[in-house]
């Protein structure tokens, strides 16, 4: 009988929640926005966790400076982190910026646009065939 689920996957869901909390409650930094993790990816040897992140940056902020404060913070955090999972090894750290929520409102943009055409553009056509006089002139 399988596992519904393999041990890095359950190691990413639990540091994902543990991650969450640790950035809500315990990392205090003017710098970032509101943080929110989209994923974690572990390693199999539970060596190494990729955490992806997204900001909701205020004011001057980017996602870039966020990113690279929070980044200062990475041994912090996994310390704080050996002492809430146990793990034999606490799995070292890496944030990346997910930029698939940026993405994907660029994309939807990009199809509101091209369906606007679109009516428009038909809109345009059935205007010119209902005036038939114009056209033989």
């Amino acid at each position: 009988m399988s596992k519904e689920f393999s041990r890095t996957q359950r190691v990413a869901q639990q540091l994902q929640k543990e991650l969450a909390m640790l950035l809500q409650r315990e990392v205090r930094d003017s710098r970032l926005g509101m943080v929110t993790i989209s994923d974690v990816e572990v390693s199999r040897d539970l060596a190494y966790a990729k955490v992806f992140v997204t900001f909701l940056c205020v004011g001057e902020q980017t996602p870039e400076s966020c990113l690279m404060a929070l980044r200062e913070h990475e041994v912090h955090i996994r310390m704080m982190l050996g002492k809430r999972i146990r793990l034999r090894l606490t799995p070292e750290i890496r944030f990346h910026y997910d930029n698939t929520l940026v993405e994907g409102m660029r994309m939807s943009n990009l199809v509101s646009e091209v369906i606007s055409e679109d009516k428009r553009k038909q809109q345009d056509a059935g205007r010119e065939d209902n005036n038939p006089e114009e056209g033989s002139a």
